[in-house]
């Protein structure tokens, strides 16, 4: 039995397992966190459609434009779960009209790619088996394993998120599309190549700034979108909005947003977007905004 403890500076409390009552109460819990889900934006909850079988019961799609099958069981869950999310992954595949019928449903969520749509599986539970690794790495799509547990302490709940990864003994098969390395060279088949230098540029000062600041992020590039990450969640980054334009975006609020400056051009769902301009915009500019996505999802509080 696993025990958590939350130790102050004066005193070192006990934290209480509080396992989910239900499926839905568990399902519930996730998504009113929007940190857990990092970049993923959800079509629908409970999909499923009659007694079809093989339908999921959540779909999203995520700043790549992937479409995300998202499993969610209030249980221990093993390889055995790995067949029926591969038939909704192939449900996903082989009927591109029912997502757009949703997608068209949703607002202010990223359009997959019509032409070439990717399928992201994710399983999400209190606890998974770490024998369903091994056929992960089996199988042809993207497949995100997390587990979710709570955890309260009088009145605080406290939800402890553990993506597992699998180990790097042995090559990984390639994606159903390829596995494919974003750098520059990629995205110049892509985009503009000058935009791209500008582009690159900018992520990189990103990076510094980051650095200087003390934080503790991981930079990670994406087809379209270059992310900084605390752990599993998405803080801010820059992403492409053309084959041209591109511009930061961060994990705010509308009422966060429009407390601080620069005041954002976009915004959609969590996220605040504000447009670069190469050569005027400045990186420095955006210290407020990347101060505080950072220090709200470090815990730190925000006035």
């Amino acid at each position: 039995m696993a025990n958590l403890f939350w130790k102050s500076q004066k005193t070192t409390r006990a934290l209480l397992d509080k396992p989910f009552k239900t499926e839905e109460e568990f399902e519930k819990t996730v998504f009113a966190t929007a940190e857990l889900l990092e970049d993923i934006f959800l079509l629908k909850r409970q999909v499923r459609g009659g007694n079809k079988s093989g339908i999921p019961d959540i779909i999203g799609v995520d700043r790549e434009g992937a479409v995300c099958i998202i499993e969610m069981k209030n249980t221990q869950v093993d390889a055995r779960i790995i067949p029926q999310v591969m038939q909704y992954a192939v449900w996903a595949e082989t009927n591109p009209d029912s997502i757009l019928s949703l997608w068209l449903q949703s607002e202010d969520t990223p359009a997959p790619d019509w032409d070439d749509l990717q399928v992201r599986i994710l399983i999400i539970a209190p606890s998974i088996h770490r024998s369903t690794l091994a056929v992960m790495k089996r199988i042809a799509y993207p497949v995100d394993l997390i587990e979710v547990t709570r955890w309260v302490e009088g009145r605080n709940e406290f939800l402890l998120v553990n993506k597992l990864e699998p180990e790097a003994a042995g090559p990984r098969p390639r994606p159903v599309s390829g596995a494919r390395t974003y750098d520059e060279a990629f995205y110049k088949t892509e985009r503009n190549s000058q935009s791209v230098d500008e582009f690159l540029r900018y992520c990189h000062q990103v990076e510094a700034l980051a650095l200087k600041q003390g934080w503790n992020l991981e930079m990670k590039f994406n087809r379209h979108y270059c992310t900084f990450k605390a752990g599993v969640a998405q803080v801010f980054g820059i992403s492409w909005w053309g084959t041209k334009s591109f511009g930061f975006f961060a994990r705010l609020s509308k009422a966060e947003a429009a407390k601080l400056r620069p005041k954002p051009d976009d915004h959609k769902d969590r996220w605040a977007d504000y447009k670069i301009e190469p050569g005027k915009t400045k990186v420095s500019d955006l210290l407020p905004v990347f101060r505080y996505a950072y220090e709200k999802l470090a815990g730190k509080g925000n006035t």
